[in-house]
């Protein structure tokens, strides 16, 4: 073996050493953390223009107009003028109760009447011919008076004979039942040959008046004030109000199709609900609503006011209450705690303060928009278009 200089060898050695801190340092560079890029996310300025303002809530369908049908007076059905659930006018007759018996009280009524009449004139005649034979003192005091008094006896005998024929004229207009007003009755709940009346009242149907038709619903103490705040500001009263517009919805209908009126306003807040209770009235004629249907009631409280909103979509709820997440300064995201109030058309809620017109709020990529964290926005032309980055 053949031995190398000394310095040629220390240089061997120094240019080994080199070489591999050279490729320990381009292995760690290599293996050094890079951070992830910022995760895109849409973002969009708020809805800013003029709309309505309404107060929402649930309410019920109820016939204007209600009625049971019941037999006042004793006796055997005879007739039964409809068929189930049959459209009625009013005045037509429903039902008939057997007439004999009180046909015949009428008459024996009536008998009474004429011979009371009878009875009266012959004690007036014997009245007159009294009061003549007193004045030349024909006869007593005693016997003028006796006539008087039968005289005024027969009178009040009279009266009696004719309210007993009053009552009996009732009685007989009582065996026919009649519509009291147009509208679409029940299945009948007795069937002819049935006794009625025996003991009280018997219900026979139930008369139902469903067009127009009311919408009952009460709004709570805040919305109350809220009503009450936007009129003054417009200056309104009660008074000069005006008819105020209410729609309404199904449950199986999209927004409020159906237009109606307010009707009628409780004049005080129930103390154990802290409620108001409100009525409405709408036109039926198509027979769609019925008494009984749960439905979706909005009232209309500013016609016109600037408005702030966000798509509902883009709002989060936590234990303090609904937020945003909105794309601040350095492209961070924070969580804006927000106040809402009622939906808009558009699936769009309006945003009553947290917000300002130029904030950018997330509204695609909401699940990669962590709070604190450093996003890329892709800006979209406006809250309701169409997004711009990935979702």
């Amino acid at each position: 073996m053949i031995d190398a200089p000394s310095g040629t060898l220390t240089k061997f050695r120094t240019v080994l050493v080199l070489a591999g801190a050279l490729a320990l340092t381009a292995c760690n560079d290599r293996n050094a953390y890079q951070p992830p890029p910022p995760q895109e996310v849409t973002v969009a300025a708020p809805v800013q223009k003029s709309i309505p303002r309404y107060i929402t809530a649930n309410g019920q369908t109820a016939a204007t107009l209600r009625v049971d049908l019941v037999a006042r007076v004793q006796g055997v059905l005879d007739k039964v003028n409809f068929k189930d659930g049959d459209f009625v006018q009013e005045g037509t007759t429903l039902f008939t109760i057997e007439r004999d018996t009180y046909e015949t009280s009428l008459k024996i009524a009536q008998a009474s009447v004429d011979q009371q009449q009878a009875l009266l004139a012959q004690t007036e005649l014997d009245y007159q011919r009294k009061s003549n034979l007193v004045q030349r003192q024909v006869t007593s005091e005693a016997t003028f008076d006796d006539s008087k008094a039968k005289r005024d006896q027969a009178a009040a005998t009279l009266k009696q004979a004719q309210g007993n024929v009053e009552q009996a004229q009732i009685n007989l207009g009582y065996t026919t039942i009649k519509a009291p007003f147009s509208g679409y009755i029940t299945a009948r709940l007795v069937d002819p040959g049935a006794l009625v009346g025996a003991g009280g009242p018997t219900r026979l149907a139930t008369l139902v008046q469903a067009d127009p038709l009311y919408v009952n619903f009460t709004i709570d103490e805040r919305q109350v004030l809220q009503v009450r705040t936007a009129m003054a500001e417009r200056g309104i009263t009660m008074k000069n109000v005006g008819p105020i517009p209410v729609e309404i919805g199904l449950q199986t209908e999209s927004g409020y199709p159906h237009a109606g009126l307010l009707d009628y306003v409780a004049p005080e807040i129930d103390a154990g609900t802290g409620t108001l209770a409100v009525r409405a009235r709408f036109e039926n004629k198509s027979g769609v609503l019925m008494p009984g249907l749960f439905v979706r009631v909005r009232v209309t409280v500013q016609k016109a006011v600037t408005a702030i909103m966000v798509p509902e979509k883009a709002i989060g709820t936590a234990q303090r209450g609904p937020y945003v997440l909105v794309v601040g300064a350095g492209d961070k995201v924070e969580q804006r705690d927000i106040e809402t109030a009622e939906d808009a058309d558009g699936g769009m809620r309006i945003v009553t303060s947290g917000l300002k017109p130029d904030d950018r709020v997330v509204v695609g990529g909401i699940q990669r928009a962590t709070p604190g964290s450093v996003v890329k926005p892709i800006m979209q032309t406006s809250a309701t278009g169409s997004t711009g980055g990935k979702k």
